[in-house]
C-alpha cells in the first residue's frame, strides 16, 4: 500500500521550501550547460510565459481594473524598491573592506538597484489573503520601470555609464509577461471555469515551473564560476548583511505602510512587493552592466533572493492564520483561483 510522505507537523519548514533548496543543490551539482542550458532557458522562458498566462486567466478584468486604482499602493512601492533599497545599499558602504571586499560591496548595491520580483509578490500575498490585483498590478510597474530606472541608478551610483537599457529588453519582458497575462485575460471567459475547477492540479504544474527556473538561474552561476570566487568566511558575512538588509525592509513596508493608512491587504501586497528583489530581471540587466564580472557581481543578487523566499514563505504561512476580523474582503480573488493554494514562485 503507497503512501504519501509528510513532513512532521513540528517541523516549521515549507516542503515546497525544501524543494527549491534541492532545486539549488541540483544545479551545483548538475548545472546545465552547453545545449542543456540552452534547453533548459527556452523551457524556464516558457514555464513564466505559462505563470502569467495562468494568473491572467484566473483573475477577472474587474479586480484588475480594481488594483490599478490604488496609485498610493504603487508609488508606495517604487518609493521602497527604487528610492528605501538604493539609500540601504549605500549605507552598506561602511561595511568595505573590513566585512565586505569591494567586489561583493558592488554586488551588494546592485541588488539594492534591480527591480521588485513580480511572480513570488502575487504568490505571498495570495497565500496571506491580500490584495492579489494590486500586487499583479505594483510588481509589474516595478519591472517595468526597472529596466530604465536599474541602468540610471547602477551609473549613478556604481560608476557604470554604459547604460544597459535596451529596447529588445522591454520587448522581452513585453513578449514574456504582459503578452501571456492578456491572452489570458481574453481567453478567461471560456477557460476561466476550467482553471478553478483544477486549481490544485494547476498549482503542481505552477510549482514545477518555478522549480525550473530556479534551476536554470542557479546553473548559470554555477557554470561561470561564482561559487570558488569567494570564501566561505566572506560568504558568511554576506548572509549576514543581507540578512539585516531584508529584516530592514520587511518592517518598514509593514509599519510604514500602516502609518501611510492602508489596510491590511494593501499592507500585505506592500510588504512582499516592496520587500523583494527580482533574480529574473536582475541575471541579465547584471550581464549587460558589469559583462565579463557579472559573476560576482550577481551572487549577493542571487543569495538574496533565496533568502528572501524562505522568510517571506514563513511570514506569508503566519499572515495566512491571522482572523478573518480586521480583513476586507475582496471580491472575486477566491473565486479567481487566487488563494492559499497559489505557488511561492520567482521573480
Amino acid at each position: 500500500m503507497s503512501r504519501t510522505f509528510k513532513l512532521p507537523s513540528w517541523l516549521p519548514i515549507d516542503p515546497y521550501i525544501l524543494a527549491l533548496i534541492g532545486t539549488v543543490a541540483l544545479a551545483a551539482l548538475l548545472p546545465a550547460s552547453g545545449t542543456a542550458a540552452e534547453v533548459a532557458d527556452g523551457a524556464s522562458t516558457g514555464a513564466v510565459a505559462l505563470l502569467f498566462f495562468l494568473y491572467g486567466a484566473r483573475l477577472s478584468t474587474a479586480e484588475v481594473l480594481d488594483g490599478l486604482r490604488h496609485w498610493r499602493l504603487h508609488l508606495t512601492v517604487l518609493i521602497c524598491t527604487f528610492v528605501a533599497f538604493p539609500l540601504l545599499g549605500l549605507a552598506g558602504k561602511g561595511l568595505v573592506p573590513y566585512v565586505l571586499t569591494p567586489q561583493l560591496y558592488t554586488g551588494f548595491l546592485f541588488l539594492c538597484l534591480v527591480p521588485s520580483t513580480i511572480q513570488s509578490s502575487i504568490a505571498f500575498t495570495s497565500i496571506a489573503r491580500g490584495n492579489v490585483p494590486a500586487a499583479i498590478c505594483a510588481g509589474s510597474f516595478s519591472s517595468i520601470a526597472g529596466i530604465v530606472l536599474t541602468p540610471l541608478l547602477a551609473a549613478a551610483l556604481l560608476g557604470n555609464s554604459g547604460g544597459g537599457f535596451s529596447a529588445d529588453a522591454l520587448l522581452r519582458i513585453g513578449v514574456q509577461l504582459l503578452l501571456p497575462f492578456i491572452a489570458g485575460q481574453l481567453l478567461r471567459r471560456w477557460i476561466g471555469g476550467f482553471l478553478t475547477r483544477h486549481k490544485k492540479v494547476l498549482g503542481r504544474v505552477d510549482r514545477g515551473s518555478i522549480l525550473l527556473v530556479v534551476y536554470t538561474a542557479f546553473s548559470e552561476g554555477m557554470v561561470a564560476g561564482i561559487w570558488h570566487q569567494v570564501t566561505p568566511a566572506r560568504l558568511g558575512v554576506l548572509l549576514a548583511a543581507e540578512a539585516v538588509l531584508l529584516a530592514l525592509m520587511l518592517t518598514l513596508t509593514w509599519y510604514g505602510a500602516k502609518r501611510l493608512g492602508f489596510d491590511r491587504g494593501d499592507r500585505i501586497a506592500i510588504q512582499f512587493a516592496g520587500s523583494k528583489k527580482s533574480l529574473a530581471s536582475g541575471l541579465p540587466m547584471a550581464s549587460v552592466l558589469f559583462g565579463a564580472h557579472a559573476g560576482l557581481a550577481v551572487l549577493p543578487l542571487m543569495l538574496f533572493h533565496q533568502m528572501q523566499l524562505m522568510v517571506c514563505a514563513v511570514i506569508a504561512k503566519r499572515r495566512s492564520r491571522d482572523p478573518q476580523d480586521g480583513l476586507r474582503e475582496r471580491p472575486g480573488i477566491a473565486a479567481s483561483g487566487a488563494v492559499a493554494e497559489e505557488p511561492i514562485s520567482v521573480g
